[in-house]
């Protein structure tokens, strides 16, 4: 069954995001080490952006390195840094190809300076493509953003720069690590969790949510047709009525 057809071109989500989860349980699976499940995780990455390009999807975010990962095995998190570097490398022909353009969030001072170099190299390589935006979440944990955010703008408020009683949602968007991306339309789980973890708290407020049991190495082009089906079933109210909407 070709899920492709049944899918309408205009009512895609305008912002995709994903919580790429189940790497480690898939390599597991497999009897086999968790770098395994990271390596294989990046096939999946690179068929997931083709195919949103291809459908159209504007901007597509992609949970990869939370800012509570740091706090896993130390070689692990190295092999992660090495596996984001080397797919950097392999993958900026296809970004340019694809005329998609990439962009980061999170606390990049975090990451090691070889994987900070990659990600601004890449960044510069494709800062002109138009076609679609993908946002590598990296060191980021949205309370942090969140802290951040209330920091800078209680600055601006102490100095005059702005007014208390300018503060609305408006302003809080523009002081997030996302202030250049619309909120997220649907956001996506893989590996059966029901949790946001820390993932885009404030952006995902009207978010529809979609959950599959699928390990993100096995997620591909017709789970992800399943999960814009699903969502293109749905009734987004924003807190209005179904007799307001229609």
């Amino acid at each position: 069954m070709n899920l492709l057809e049944n899918i309408d071109p205009e009512n895609l989500p305008s912002h995709l995001a994903i919580i790429m989860d189940g790497n480690g349980r898939w390599a597991k699976k497999q009897g086999l080490l968790r770098a395994f499940g990271h390596e294989n995780g990046t096939k999946s990455v690179k068929v997931i952006i083709k195919a949103c390009a291809k459908l159209g999807i504007q901007n597509l975010t992609l949970y990869a390195f939370s800012t509570e990962n740091w706090n896993r095995p130390k070689l692990e998190v190295d092999t992660l840094m090495k596996i984001l570097i080397k797919s950097l490398k392999k993958e900026l022909p296809t970004l340019v190809d694809n005329n998609i353009r990439l962009n980061t969030i999170g606390n990049l001072e975090k990451m090691p300076e070889s994987a900070q170099k990659e990600l601004l190299d890449v960044m510069q390589k494709t800062q002109n493509n138009t076609r679609m935006t993908l946002t590598l979440a990296l060191s980021y944990g949205s309370r942090e953003e969140l802290v951040n955010a209330v920091k800078n703008i209680s600055y601006k408020v102490k100095n005059n720069i702005i007014s208390m009683e300018d503060i609305d949602d408006s302003i809080i968007n523009q002081h997030l690590y996302t202030q250049n991306l619309p909120d997220v339309d649907l956001l996506i789980r893989t590996s059966g969790e029901h949790r946001i973890s820390n993932f885009l708290l404030w952006q995902i407020a009207y978010s529809e949510l979609y959950f599959t049991d699928v390990l993100w190495p096995d997620f591909k082009e017709q789970n992800l047709y399943e999960a814009l089906i699903s969502y293109q079933k749905r009734e987004r109210r924003f807190g209005k009525t179904s007799e307001q909407i229609k």
